[in-house]
């Protein structure tokens, strides 16, 4: 990673009617961070910050097997899910109630980004936040905020929500990731998640 490069991180929300927190970061200092609503406010701002990768925080592949979300008989976890869930983080199945919403728009987002010819990876706020021993959001934003800047992450705003916190996440896991700091769970073909080595 050279110091001009960028990374977005997306906390997607499933519903465009809900907050989309977005966060662009070159190395470890947060250079813009917003709020969307629309696709098209996403895409805007992406294309805008130029990213050599961009982190969703959004299910992007279905289950090995399964053609829709609709197909009720098929595999609920992707092995990425199934290595989340023997590190013990918490985390939503994606065949089930909202997250259903979410995985349709993330995968639509993703197939809009590689058409764009940018690269796009699956992250997960709460898993990072998890391997580095700091606070989700559910546990109080000031924590959180706390934990962030313990890693060294520069410009994070008092006025920040825990959409944008989340976004901040995600975009450091990218920026460990081109620094060789950050693994991929899972593949690319059924499903990856990318997650930061432990220290």
């Amino acid at each position: 990673m050279n110091a001009q490069s960028v990374v977005v991180g997306i906390d997607l929300a499933g519903s465009p009617k809900r907050i989309t927190g977005i966060c662009a970061m070159q190395r470890s200092r947060v250079v813009a961070s917003t709020e969307a609503h629309t696709d098209a406010e996403i895409v805007d701002f992406i294309r805008s910050a130029q990213p050599e990768l961009v982190t969703i925080d959004a299910p992007l592949h279905l289950p090995p097997g399964r053609k829709s979300l609709d197909d009720r008989n098929g595999e609920h976890f992707r092995p990425c899910d199934r290595e989340l869930l023997r590190r013990g983080i918490r985390f939503f199945p994606i065949t089930l109630g909202p997250m259903r919403l979410l995985t349709e728009r993330g995968i639509r987002l993703k197939k809009r980004l590689t058409k764009l010819g940018i690269p796009a990876i699956e992250m997960y706020p709460g898993g990072a936040q998890d391997v580095w021993g700091i606070p989700r959001k559910q546990h109080g934003l000031e924590d959180l905020r706390r934990g962030l800047r313990r890693l060294g992450i520069k410009g994070i705003d008092e006025k920040m929500n825990n959409d944008e916190l989340d976004a901040v996440t995600g975009a450091y896991v990218g920026v460990l990731y081109l620094r060789g700091r950050a693994e991929i769970i899972g593949d690319f073909r059924h499903g990856a998640i990318l997650l930061p080595l432990k220290k």
